[in-house]
């Protein structure tokens, strides 16, 4: 575990993993390189110190943010980056209909690619959860259909919470270009979601401007070597 600046990381070793997609009944192998993830998703206080905003209709410091956007989330890790001294990991044009890039060399803070969650979401497994579902997520059946703090459910065993259940979160990709345009990948199942939807392979779409009310994000850094 390493702890940089206002939020923990957890250490990601490198290693392949290898996707899955029920619609198209394909599957991917990822050779992801090391990383850092966050321990938890991102918190309405963590988002309000560096934005000054705290958007969704939930309220408590330690509940994940929701109803944010993708592209708010790509504009927050640029921020929290320049806050800390690190270099931004995305160039935003001024005309955001062009969408922001990558810059895989700078260390600043970023959304994961949907490779590396679930590399990190499996923590090393191959099973579809890490462990029995109430003892690791909040989801439809015991949640009372609504947020709660982070960290509350057992971590995997690399030191993730909440990876599965609570709020979905945001990861950089495209989800199928060729068929729903700028469409982004969201994973992990939500407080709202049936049991079946709260499983390391599940993927999910929406458009990069809409903001949802059971969708969030974590934080990545790239790390050297």
């Amino acid at each position: 575990m390493r702890t940089q600046g206002v939020t923990t990381m957890i250490e990601i070793s490198a290693g392949p993993v290898t996707l899955s997609d029920r619609r198209t009944e394909r599957s991917w192998t990822v050779e992801v390189g090391r990383y850092a993830l966050g321990a938890v998703p991102v918190t309405q206080d963590l988002y309000e110190r560096v934005t000054g905003e705290r958007p969704g209709t939930a309220r408590g410091d330690r509940l994940p943010v929701e109803g944010v956007s993708w592209g708010e989330a790509v504009r927050f890790c640029n921020a929290l980056s320049a806050r800390e001294g690190l270099r931004p990991a995305y160039r935003v044009p001024a005309d955001e209909s062009d969408g922001p890039a990558w810059d895989r060399t700078a260390d600043g803070y970023r959304l994961p690619t949907e490779a590396e969650w679930e590399h990190a979401c499996r923590a090393g497994t191959t099973e579809a959860r890490h462990g029995p579902l109430d003892e690791i997520a909040w989801h439809r059946g015991n949640s009372g259909e609504r947020l709660h703090e982070v960290g509350g459910r057992r971590p995997n065993d690399w030191g993730l919470h909440d990876m599965l259940g609570n709020v979905w979160e945001w990861c950089w990709d495209v989800y199928d270009a060729e068929v729903y345009g700028s469409y982004r990948v969201l994973r992990g199942g939500g407080w709202f979601d049936e049991h079946w939807s709260c499983r390391a392979s599940v993927r999910r779409r929406s458009h990069p401007t809409l903001r949802i009310d059971d969708v969030g994000f974590r934080l990545a850094r790239t790390l050297p070597g």
